[in-house]
């Protein structure tokens, strides 16, 4: 693939169809059968050429580490490792050039996978060492699976996350109801950096481990929870649903996931079939490694190395119940 050139893969199961892009290894589209009709079930723009300025990173993987780092630094071999900020002072889902913005090698490996590699190079957004990533994206059935991996060639931190915005009706966040097995949450400052506190949720505006209804107008989440460690690894982690009968559940290997509500994605032009683009149109769940770990010794490390290969594997099916 010529440099700058975008490819488009589109994955199919069934009824079941996935389109993904080379832009960010993006999830571009997302179609489930229901009454009859492929439904989406993601935000995404119609036109592939608009991930060329994919400002609220819809369907890519983020990193090399998603979410913030404050400071836009962190502590290495006694002094600082200084990144590139793109979020004021702060860096956010690896930086302006992280792996959301830039265009994957792409493989087809049969009509329900591909795989998606990139070669970071040493000192991208400031990170050391070179490292290549592959992210292979499986549709089986309902399901799809993201397995990431990364190899590094000197120590560096890796945390990947996978940034669709669910939407399993046309209406927003309004009308879905919202499960996630998660009893603490990372405490945050206003910017949204991890200070290193955990507290619990204990009935407040963060608890849905009873599940409830998601409501467009209440404060908006952009937090982090951590999933129950004791949890089953059989069951989901996550479950969402709406009214018109689609449900979504998420499995991870991860410690925990941000909530995103959408609130900070502004009006625009040129989303998906009755899936408008603006703020609470669509959930985020992105199951990652602890934001902020890097500068937060008492979180667990994210550093990888030669030594220390990165993988994460993500499932979320989404079906008619």
């Amino acid at each position: 693939m010529a440099e700058g050139q975008m490819s488009r893969v589109v994955l199919r199961d069934g009824g079941v169809s996935v389109a993904l892009l080379s832009r960010g290894a993006a999830m571009q589209d997302w179609r489930v059968p229901l009454n009859g009709r492929p439904e989406p079930v993601i935000l995404g723009y119609a036109d592939p050429a608009a991930y060329a300025r994919n400002r609220w990173f819809m369907g890519a993987i983020v990193g090399r580490v998603a979410n913030r780092i404050g400071g836009a630094s962190y502590p290495r071999n006694g002094g600082r490792q200084h990144l590139q900020a793109n979020d004021g002072p702060h860096l956010l889902h690896g930086g302006a050039g992280g792996l959301w913005a830039v265009d994957w090698e792409v493989e087809r490996l049969d009509s329900r996978s591909a795989r998606f590699t990139h070669r970071s190079p040493d000192g991208t957004m400031g990170f050391p060492g070179a490292v290549t990533f592959s992210v292979t994206v499986i549709l089986r059935g309902h399901a799809v699976t993201w397995d990431m991996q990364a190899r590094a060639e000197a120590e560096t931190p890796i945390s990947l996350a996978q940034h669709n915005y669910y939407a399993l009706s046309g209406g927003g966040i309004a009308g879905q109801s919202l499960r996630i097995h998660a009893g603490r949450v990372l405490d945050r400052d206003p910017a949204g950096i991890m200070t290193g506190t955990i507290r619990e949720v204990d009935g407040g505006p963060l608890d849905y481990r009873a599940g409830r209804p998601l409501d467009p107008h209440a404060a908006p989440a952009d937090d982090f929870l951590l999933f129950d460690p004791a949890l089953d690894p059989a069951l989901p982690v996550a479950e969402l649903s709406a009214a018109n009968g689609l449900r979504l559940r998420m499995w991870s290997d991860q410690p925990g996931a941000q909530l995103y509500t959408g609130h900070g994605m502004g009006p625009a032009e040129g989303g998906l079939p009755g899936r408008p683009l603006g703020p609470a149109a669509g959930l985020c769940l992105e199951p990652s490694g602890y934001p902020n770990a890097p500068n937060r010794p008492g979180f667990p490390s994210i550093l990888c190395g030669p030594d220390r290969p990165y993988r994460q594997r993500l499932t979320v099916e989404i079906a008619p119940t």
